[in-house]
């Protein structure tokens, strides 16, 4: 039932690819934006996204947690209709416009020293720009993924990432994890997205909650005193783009593992306070 449920979702996808390819990019991301606000909803996603509003953001009334929704919906169709011109943003100078890059002097002094960092971030708009000018500007990079369940699309996905976003895709999972360590120690730095839950993580708070957290980052910092450089995508006036690099983060050396990732999930609140609407909620965060 699962193969027949997959393939459905690949030919509905494929057929919605040829739609976009047809309308260009702004008029395809207007359209897909309009159909993941209007079905996404009556997804059970919409509700755990509800849950997930509600356990971080409190002090919201009911009216204002539905505004975040719809707008988070519309950015996940905007997202998806984008993939579809990922190849331009990597390789048309039209398109490389639209991204403004912010604090590049950062990824300058990156590249001089010669030394691996990690870049952290979580679930923004179109996350994978981020890796993409990351390896653009001249830095060796790594970037864990997890595979989509759909054995029709993954196969596609992980080309497109590996051609057009970041070529070294690691999957996520302790046998990932050695490959991180294995690349860091050739110079290749890594980009993690610490914002969704890892059964192998440890209880640490996230927005005053217990969740589980990726460790991978303050075990670096541990081992290699590894700088760790905060990296934001914000959307604005439909496909464009400001990517900001933030100073490397200081840690002391009697900081504790779970001191360094409560930290980091500090940081990453003060990412999604900034626009809630441009996270993506619909990860159980706090099974």
């Amino acid at each position: 039932m699962k193969l027949i449920k997959y393939f459905f979702q690949y030919i509905v996808i494929l057929f919605l690819f040829i739609i976009f390819k047809f309308l260009g990019l702004k008029y395809s991301s207007i359209l897909s934006g309009y159909i993941t606000k209007i079905f996404g909803p009556i997804f059970r996603s919409n509700k755990i996204s509800y849950s997930n509003i509600t356990k971080a953001l409190p002090n919201l009334n009911d009216n204002q947690k539905n505004i975040i929704l719809k707008k988070m919906w519309n950015n996940y169709g905007t997202i998806l209709a984008e993939y579809m011109f990922i190849k331009n943003f990597r390789t048309i100078f039209k398109y490389q416009k639209k991204i403004k890059i912010i604090n590049k002097e950062i990824l300058d002094k990156i590249i001089l020293n010669k030394k691996p960092v990690i870049f952290i971030s979580g679930h923004f708009n179109n996350f994978e720009l981020m890796a993409m000018q990351i390896e653009k500007s001249g830095v060796d990079l790594a970037a864990i993924y997890r595979p989509l369940n759909n054995i029709f699309l993954n196969p596609i996905m992980e080309k497109i990432r590996k051609k057009y976003i970041c070529k070294y895709q690691i999957k996520k999972g302790i046998s990932g994890t050695k490959e991180l360590l294995r690349c860091f120690k050739k110079n290749v730095s890594i980009a993690l997205m610490i914002d969704q839950r890892v059964s192998e993580g440890i209880a640490c708070k996230f927005f005053n909650k217990e969740a589980l957290t990726t460790t991978i980052p303050a075990q670096f910092v541990k081992k290699f005193n590894t700088e760790i450089i905060p990296v934001h995508i914000e959307r604005f006036d439909g496909n464009n783009f400001t990517i900001e690099f933030s100073e490397p983060l200081k840690f002391s050396k009697d900081e504790t593992v779970h001191d360094i990732t409560l930290q980091l999930n500090k940081v990453l609140e003060k990412m999604i306070l900034k626009n809630p609407e441009q996270w993506i909620w619909t990860h159980n965060r706090w099974k």
